[in-house]
């Protein structure tokens, strides 16, 4: 790869909270990338302000306008061409996508549990950290994975983790669960920027 910043295209379904993450990592020299575009799923997203406050191209694709998920897929990859994007970052992007042979093991998200565990179709936000939590572990945290045609089910990157305490709430775990995504999707970005990722089935293995 090349030493220069890694163009990503961001795609939001909330609060951009991960996409101001990027921002301010990239801000502050830590990530060495630019974000081409930010891809909205519906109008009217905070995750959309943010772009527009930082200045960063974006474009709203409503979900609810299209009737397949093939005719939105190929909406939302066309942004992405003409936006010249080496690598898609999911930061609570909540729609299935079909992803074109071109962008295989080119797009990942960030999961706010240990997957397998607490992943699949309706599970994203509060409701996680509920599940962790009503479940009794005692560990939780996030997971930066590869994204295929299943939710949450692409090949895993890295972890991180974080505990869960006797006191806590959905709200409190998701706080300091959201940390430690702070750190771990910034991370698998470099490691994808830097060539240092080798994929071998459902493994991921970085190289030194």
């Amino acid at each position: 790869m090349t030493s220069g910043p890694i163009t990503l295209g961001v795609l939001v379904s909330g609060s951009g909270s991960t996409l101001q993450n990027f921002i301010d990592q990239i801000a502050a020299g830590a990530l060495n990338a630019r974000i081409g575009i930010v891809i909205g799923s519906k109008p009217d997203l905070l995750g959309i302000r943010r772009a527009a406050d930082a200045k960063i191209e974006h474009a709203v694709i409503d979900r609810r306008q299209h009737a397949e998920c093939a005719g939105f897929s190929a909406c939302v990859f066309e942004k992405l061409d003409d936006a010249g994007v080496d690598l898609i970052c999911l930061g609570g992007w909540l729609c299935l996508l079909d992803i074109p042979w071109r962008y295989e093991n080119r797009v990942m998200n960030i999961h706010p549990a240990l997957l397998p565990s607490f992943g699949g179709r309706g599970m994203y936000g509060r409701r996680v950290h509920q599940a962790v939590i009503e479940r009794g572990c005692k560990v939780s945290g996030c997971t930066v994975h590869f994204v295929n045609a299943e939710y949450d089910a692409g090949p895993i990157i890295l972890q991180r983790t974080c505990a869960v305490r006797d006191d806590d709430t959905p709200e409190a775990l998701a706080e300091r669960v959201f940390e430690e995504e702070k750190i771990a999707y910034p991370d698998a970005i470099r490691r994808f920027a830097e060539g240092r990722l080798a994929i071998d089935g459902r493994r991921v293995f970085t190289r030194r």
